[in-house]
């Protein structure tokens, strides 16, 4: 029981520390029928024994059409626990992997990813579900973390809790704080019916690299195993390059663009805008942009950002600075349209409609709202 008593824990403090679960939820609960998720399983079932909330769990196993696939032993075992194991029949997608299969026969990881959340999602929208629980644990989260910045620049790992609008379905990850030796053990500890690997490519993988690298490092520095987990939380400590940004054109000296990042910036910018009577930043907005002339805040630019198409959802420019309103605009539309090339700009806010009209943007009806927009080819 020592090492299940670890996972609860892990469990309990994720759901404090990010509200995972609500009263009510149908949690699809995703079985690879590998250690972690049948540790997830057993853990969740032990949760809603004891926490305070009432919510229900729906096992789900996809059938990816790997050869040698058997759920048997693992539908018995989660019929002794009180629940059906649902079989999604997902067998088109081990021969489009073998299809996009690289020169080497490396299956790709990614395909493979974007697939099965596809599969699963479909799933629990059909089990009527609210929310899809993955298995995924803290030695993945920095794994990942590790992998996106080596091949993609990015300092990013998966989060605890992701909402997809379209789907209108969360994803959670209740071992956020479990560590896989503990899975390791509990799985060992209760006897669970672990399934044979099948995936072809299981273990010669780029996170099986960082595994063993990161494996090497904690037995050389073993503190580094739980700083480098906690620091994915730790925002107080959270200090790069961000804050410092500022888009600033040679051809347009003085003014400048930067990315809000920080509640800092957030906060400071909502104050000035209020005791200046301005519109506090929208809550719908993805992103934001402060407007500076000579590094100092004169405004902001509230939108959201998808292939080939920018919303704006409100353009706040402070009274004394508003003669170069257009200025910035065509700052933002001049680097906005580079990124996205072709684009459409959509404009939804209130004020400055002349100035976006000068720019060439003309009146469309979105959802019944007068708004502006403009076609950028470059």
């Amino acid at each position: 029981m020592r090492y299940l008593r670890k996972v609860l824990a892990s469990i309990r403090k994720a759901d404090e520390m990010f509200s995972l679960i609500d009263a009510k939820d149908r949690i699809a609960l995703g079985i690879s029928g590998g250690k972690d998720s049948l540790c997830l399983l057993q853990a969740m079932h032990l949760y809603r024994k004891f926490s305070s909330k009432d919510f229900e769990i729906v096992p789900i196993c996809l059938d990816l059409g790997f050869p040698g696939f058997d759920a048997s032993k693992v539908q018995e075992w989660v019929k002794e626990l009180g629940y059906e194991l649902r079989v999604v029949d997902s067998r088109e997608v081990y021969p489009i992997l073998k299809t996009n299969a690289k020169d080497d026969h490396h299956l790709p990881c990614s395909i493979c990813s974007r697939m099965k959340k596809a599969a699963i999602n479909a799933a629990a929208k059909e089990f009527a579900c609210n929310k899809v629980a993955f298995a995924h644990h803290k030695d993945d989260a920095v794994e990942t973390l590790f992998m996106n910045m080596i091949h993609g620049g990015r300092v990013q790992t998966f989060e605890p809790m992701m909402h997809l609008d379209r789907a209108d379905i969360t994803f959670i990850r209740p071992l956020i704080f479990a560590t896989e030796s503990d899975l390791r053990g509990m799985a060992r500890e209760e006897d669970l019916p672990v399934m044979e690997r099948i995936c072809p490519v299981d273990g010669a993988t780029e996170r099986a690299y960082i595994k063993e690298r990161l494996s090497s490092l904690y037995k050389e520095r073993p503190e580094a195993e739980a700083n480098l987990a906690s620091m994915l939380y730790h925002h107080e400590d959270f200090g790069l390059y961000f804050e410092h940004i500022e888009a600033h054109p040679m051809e347009v000296q003085g003014y400048g663009l930067t990315p809000l990042f920080s509640a800092k910036q957030a906060l400071s910018y909502q104050k000035e805008a209020s005791d200046l009577g301005l519109p506090l930043l929208p809550s719908s907005a993805e992103k934001v942009l402060l407007l500076k002339q000579d590094h100092k805040v004169f405004g902001a630019i509230a939108y959201d950002e998808a292939p080939h198409e920018i919303r704006i959802h409100s353009f706040d420019v402070f009274p004394e600075k508003e003669k170069e309103a257009r200025i910035w605009l065509s700052l933002f539309l001049t680097i906005h349209g580079k990124n996205h090339n072709p684009c459409l700009f959509l404009y939804t806010g209130k004020n400055f409609t002349e100035i976006f009209q000068e720019e060439g943007f003309y009146e469309v009806e979105i959802e019944g709202q007068i708004a502006y927009a403009k076609r950028v080819f470059r």
